[in-house]
């Protein structure tokens, strides 16, 4: 196996797609090292190296840093969501999910990135939020996935030298504890059941069907390994159809 031995940073590793994608680069032989804010969410996630880090500070992003010293692999992984009439975010709601989703990505691939190996990989979890606008009330978590993509060339670009590859995957809507808690917002925001919102949404997609977590984590082991060496600085969507 190509990436057998070597080492992979998972930000969000305690549930949703940075946890299944540390369970699958386990299971591939891969030393793991999994960061989340929530330890007891990290004690479930076995056959991994546990860092708890709060990914909103430069203080909790240096200890990723540290930990992560000579990795092979970094999937960000991590991210915060907040749902609000479009008119209702603040200032404080941009800076708080801007600190998560754009500049801990950020810091890492710029900080880790230098003690990175030569011939290594960086992925990045955006969303199909990233080009769609029909939630606007998760308009600021869209913006910065939106930024991500953005980030993903100029990394891509800044580390090519070096033989690292920088690619963002879009999932569509996945089966995730960050799902659940969308529709349930949602619901509240517009005065709907769950239900009728759930099914409003599966009916955009025409696989219809939404996806695990486990089919993200396999995108990201083929991007990382031998196989998907040759692709860098794309944003490519796993969403059943959404944005074909």
């Amino acid at each position: 196996m190509s990436v057998k031995g070597k080492i992979a940073v998972v930000t969000g590793a305690s549930g949703g797609i940075g946890r299944a994608t540390a369970e699958r680069l386990r299971d591939e032989g891969m030393r793991v090292i999994g960061v989340d804010i929530n330890p007891d969410g990290l004690k479930n996630v076995v056959g991994i190296e546990h860092v708890v880090a709060d990914l909103s500070n430069d203080e909790g992003r240096a200890k990723v840093v540290e930990a992560g010293r000579g990795a092979h692999t970094l999937v960000n992984a991590a991210g915060l969501i907040r749902l609000k009439k479009i008119t209702d975010f603040t200032t404080q709601d941009i800076r708080d999910i801007y600190a998560v989703n754009v500049e801990a990505p950020w810091y890492l691939m710029s900080h880790l990135g230098r003690t990175m190996v030569d011939n290594g990989s960086i992925v990045n979890i955006s969303s199909v939020s990233a080009r769609l606008t029909a939630t606007q009330e998760t308009a600021i978590y869209a913006s910065s996935k939106t930024a991500m993509l953005a980030m993903t060339r100029s990394w891509a670009y800044a580390l090519a030298p070096r033989g690292i590859n920088v690619n963002a995957i879009l999932p569509g809507i996945v089966d995730t504890p960050m799902q659940e808690h969308v529709l349930k917002r949602l619901a509240e925001l517009r005065d709907i059941t769950v239900e009728s919102i759930s099914s409003k949404r599966l009916d955009t997609v025409p696989l219809h069907r939404t996806s695990k977590p486990e089919e993200t984590a396999a995108f990201v082991y083929f991007l990382i390994s031998d196989e998907g060496k040759y692709i860098t600085g794309q944003s490519l969507s796993q969403d059943g159809g959404i944005t074909m």
